[in-house]
């Protein structure tokens, strides 16, 4: 056999195995960014929500997943050290929450070749004052419960006359 016959039982061989390990190269870049995506959609989607299970959930993510990029890591710590902070006034800690949630989704957008400025993200979601209002309710609701079981506040009780007769 002559050299160019080797080469092409080589060629023959190795192809395949080199097409299948870019295959899974790409496959796996493919479901890094799904997941990137998934992440930033989530929290794009929640972002008025910031309660909500999803979006804490999705914030969880972010350290496992934009591991690679200290930009947004950076940003999510920045935001995370915030969530915690108790030393701000209430009206202060709100302000610097949203700013810095903001910072936080417009890095992830520019790593993910979205193109949203931060005045579109700050601005551009939708949550119906209803919404609002249920929440408020529940909380109310929440509340109140925990001081009848705690024993801190009575069921009011107010007794009619019966005027019938």
């Amino acid at each position: 056999m002559q050299i160019q016959d080797w080469l092409m039982i080589s060629a023959t061989i190795i192809s395949p195995i080199i097409a299948i390990q870019i295959t899974r190269y790409l496959d796996n870049q493919k479901a890094i960014t799904e997941r990137k995506e998934s992440i930033f959609k989530t929290l794009m989607a929640t972002r008025a929500y910031t309660l909500s299970w999803r979006h804490v959930e999705a914030l969880n993510n972010i350290d496992i997943e934009f591991s690679d990029n200290p930009t947004v890591i950076s940003a999510w710590r920045e935001y995370h050290d915030l969530l915690s902070d108790k030393n701000l006034s209430p009206e202060q800690w709100a302000i610097k929450r949203i700013d810095l949630l903001v910072n936080l989704l417009h890095c992830m957008a520019t790593i993910l070749k979205y193109d949203f400025d931060k005045t579109h993200i700050k601005k551009s979601s939708y949550s119906p004052i209803a919404h609002g209002e249920i929440d408020n309710q529940e909380d109310t609701i929440r509340k109140g419960l925990i001081e009848l079981l705690n024993g801190t506040k009575a069921v009011p009780i107010k007794v009619l006359e019966n005027t019938s007769s």
